[in-house]
């Protein structure tokens, strides 16, 4: 049973920048999840489902533009989970609409949380060391066209991998 989830992959610099950041404050996970921004949530796929998942993700891919994603200081969801994230300034409409169209059909899954586009720098470390990303990146900030999205597969031992990318069209 493959688990899956999808996601905007931060492109370099920032992505390796952010998740060398991730792992300095002590971050475990860091090394096991690319630098991104979710769209659909860690999902758990019957091994016939694959294909069908595939399908329906070429197909809204079809349909959605390209759009800009300009990140730009932090956040937290503290004190309901421990997570400092980067802001999104510019592309949460369009994250919010890409994700609402890939969460039909067969990826029609229940979010434990109303969806927020972000990108996470310290997950379940120290209070401390959320504070200390919560600051040291306060100022952060980048921009970049989000022409694709990745369809991941987890692993246990080497955690997220891409699996298949997914070009944004806007022909549909």
């Amino acid at each position: 049973m493959p688990t899956i989830g999808v996601a905007v992959a931060i492109p370099e610099p920032w992505g390796k920048q952010l998740q060398d950041y991730r792992e300095s404050v002590g971050d475990t996970s860091a090394s096991l999840i690319p630098t991104h921004i979710t769209l659909v949530p860690p999902t758990d796929l019957a091994d016939d489902e694959l294909e069908v998942v595939e399908q329906h993700l070429a197909g809204v891919a079809v349909q959605r533009l390209p759009f800009r994603v300009h990140l730009r200081g932090t956040g937290t969801f503290r004190p309901v989970s421990p997570v400092v994230f980067v802001s999104l300034a510019e592309g949460i409409a369009d994250c919010e609409q890409l994700a609402d169209a890939l969460r039909q059909g067969p990826l029609d899954v229940e979010l434990d949380y109303p969806y927020h586009p972000h990108v996470t720098v310290a997950h379940d470390v120290e209070a401390r060391c959320l504070d200390r990303a919560f600051t040291e990146l306060a100022g952060f900030e980048c921009t970049f066209e989000v022409e694709q999205f990745h369809l991941y597969l987890h692993d246990a031992a080497t955690g997220w991998r891409p699996y298949r990318d997914y070009d944004l069209q806007g022909v549909g």
